[in-house]
């Protein structure tokens, strides 16, 4: 004999109209008793409604987006056991109906009644942040600043991620070092000479070392003052409200009420090259400067390898680029990134576009080369390799179907505004969520994620994220390029203004920049930027809060800058588009 019992929600301590944010069962399911069959999101906390007994749904009342209250339905259930009886009301528990000279107890507000901690776990988060790279420790000191419970795994021993540890922070320390030699070399025109450099490697590494001990230790300090717990080790999930944590203190389990995935990427590779060799090198491993070789070979003429050649020529290598496309820094317009490819054709041994690398034999005297395309040149050989052909999203790494995440093709998360995935109490940020793969949208996204899930109704809103490549010289955009502008038919103005033309820039000996911007034709409002020189990466930010904020070329004009700055460029740039110029001579359009 099988009963019909009608599935309401209990006592959820006087919350009303809470949102339904996934439903975890369907029609024909087999539950048993306690297993979870919503999930209710308040503005304090997320709760399951667990089975009150075990049985077959039978019929949903209710769906994702619907709002509940006590005593709503949820289903109904067949249970199968004749001597099951109907789910009893919160306020009538079965001992008062036994005995009725018994006291009644009062009914347990599910928030309380609910344990989150999955069985056998060793720690519970209310949020739980898998990677301590920029997004993720944003992510994670943002939610404890708004009074959440947060855990954060990270596989390295110390924060920071890629970025801080093997990335952005020391592939800048060892770009300024190499700023320096350039400068110091290149200060001959003016009259001054200085000696041939003379570099230490190790204390070079050592300073290098320090830079980034300075910032993770930083960090550190940062989560022990918010009380975030930080566990070290390898993240996987283990259900859609538990992770299994492998590292040096031995496996742990941490179930959470929410999690903010930010497992960011890995180093792309070419598959069939000689990657045991250790003069096959990444940008990881090319930080480390193992050495100065003679001859280097830069395997992508993107923004890291770029950089990483760019240190590597000032340390003294012989340097030469092999890019499958037919320019440097691809997704950045031509006139951009001219300038940097005039400047280091003439420091570089060679600069090949359009070429792919075919074949790479390891020798006792080198690596041997084998390119193919149009005018390929002939095999040659190398003494190190660098490899930068790009990063994968690290999608497949963290067992995310054990959660019920979607991982598309390629390896990303896909996510809404509210950087939710598919499954609504886990959040995606940062390089495993889509392109760009740069350290501020994940930072962004991680305030984002940490908001919704505090309940602040938070989305990401940008209009643009800043790319900035930290080459000698500098290439840094925003907003749509031109290539962009065109492919869509739009109607555009350009307005470029050249660094010869600008005092600081001829007194720094780099007039070899340009400054652009791109405005609507009807509008003038701003729909792009571009800069190529030194400290491009500074400039860009003016122009991202004029995009921001709807800013067309007379507002932009008609701010006073400081004279003799690079930033007059972007000012120089808005009054050729108002005509309003007077640095530079321009024949009035007809």
């Amino acid at each position: 004999m099988s009963n019909i019992v009608e599935i309401k929600v209990p006592d959820i301590g006087g919350f009303k109209d809470v949102p339904v944010i996934e439903v975890l069962v369907k029609p024909g399911d087999s539950v048993k008793k306690e297993d979870p069959l919503i999930t209710l999101e308040s503005d304090k906390a997320t709760m399951e409604v667990p089975a009150p007994q075990a049985g077959v749904v039978k019929e949903l009342k209710l769906k994702q987006g619907d709002k509940v209250s006590q005593g709503s339905l949820i289903l109904t259930l067949e249970a199968r056991d004749a001597a099951a009886a109907p789910a009893p009301e919160p306020k009538s528990p079965p001992s008062a109906a036994k005995d009725s000279s018994a006291p009644a107890a009062p009914a347990t507000p599910l928030a309380s009644r609910l344990s989150p901690l999955a069985q056998g776990a060793d720690i519970h988060a209310e949020v739980l942040v898998l990677g301590a790279g920029p997004g993720g420790y944003t992510a994670a000191f943002r939610a404890a600043d708004l009074g959440k419970k947060v855990v954060l795994v990270e596989r390295f021993p110390t924060l920071g991620g890629v970025c801080l540890n093997v990335g952005c922070i020391p592939s800048k320390a060892l770009l300024h070092v190499a700023r320096v030699l350039t400068e110091a070399a290149e200060v001959a025109h003016a009259g001054i000479e200085f000696g041939k450099p003379k570099v230490s490697l190790d204390k070079l590494r050592g300073w290098k070392a320090g830079v980034v001990g300075k910032l993770t230790k930083g960090l550190t300090g940062l989560a022990r003052q918010r009380k975030v717990q930080v566990v070290q080790g390898t993240g996987q999930f283990a259900s859609p409200h538990a992770l299994r944590v492998e590292g040096p203190q031995g496996i742990k389990t941490i179930s959470f009420d929410h999690c903010i995935i930010a497992a960011g990427s890995s180093i792309a590779r070419i598959p069939g090259f000689p990657y045991d060799d250790r003069r096959m090198i990444d940008s990881t491993s090319a930080l480390e400067l193992p050495e100065v070789p003679k001859r280097l070979l830069v395997i992508g003429g993107g923004i890291i390898g770029l950089e990483m050649a760019t240190v590597y020529d000032a340390l003294g290598s012989k340097v030469t680029v092999v890019e499958l496309m037919d320019s440097l820094i691809p997704g950045a317009d031509a006139d951009i990134v001219r300038p940097l490819a005039k400047r280091i054709e003439k420091r570089y041994e060679k600069i090949l576009l359009k070429t792919k690398v075919a074949k790479i034999e390891a020798q006792k005297d080198g690596l041997r080369v084998s390119f193919e395309g149009d005018g390929a040149p002939q095999p040659d050989t190398f003494d190190y390799i660098m490899m930068a052909v790009g990063r994968r999203p690290n999608g497949r790494e963290i067992n995310a179907q054990a959660a019920g995440v979607t991982v598309n093709e390629r390896g990303y998360i896909p996510v809404d505004k509210q950087l939710r995935t598919n499954v609504p109490h886990i959040h995606a940020i940062g390089d495993i969520c889509g392109e760009p793969m740069l350290a501020h949208k994940a930072s962004h996204e991680g305030k984002i994620a940490a908001e919704v899930i505090a309940g602040h109704k938070a989305f990401f809103d940008a209009r643009t994220i800043p790319s900035v490549a930290y080459t000698d010289p500098e290439i840094a955009w925003m907003g749509e390029t031109e290539a962009q502008l065109q492919a869509r038919g739009a109607v555009y103005e350009k307005a470029a203004f050249p660094w010869a033309a600008s005092g600081r820039a001829i007194s720094m000996g780099r007039e070899d920049g340009l400054t652009k911007l791109l405005f609507d034709k009807d509008t003038h409002r701003l729909l792009g930027a571009a800069l190529t020189g030194v400290n491009a990466g500074e400039l860009i930010a003016e122009t991202v809060l004029a995009y921001e904020m709807g800013a067309d070329a007379a507002d932009i004009g008609l701010t006073i800058h400081p004279h003799p700055t690079l930033s007059e460029t972007v000012f120089f740039a808005a009054e050729i588009a108002e005509g309003s110029i007077t640095d530079l001579y321009l024949p009035k359009k007809q």
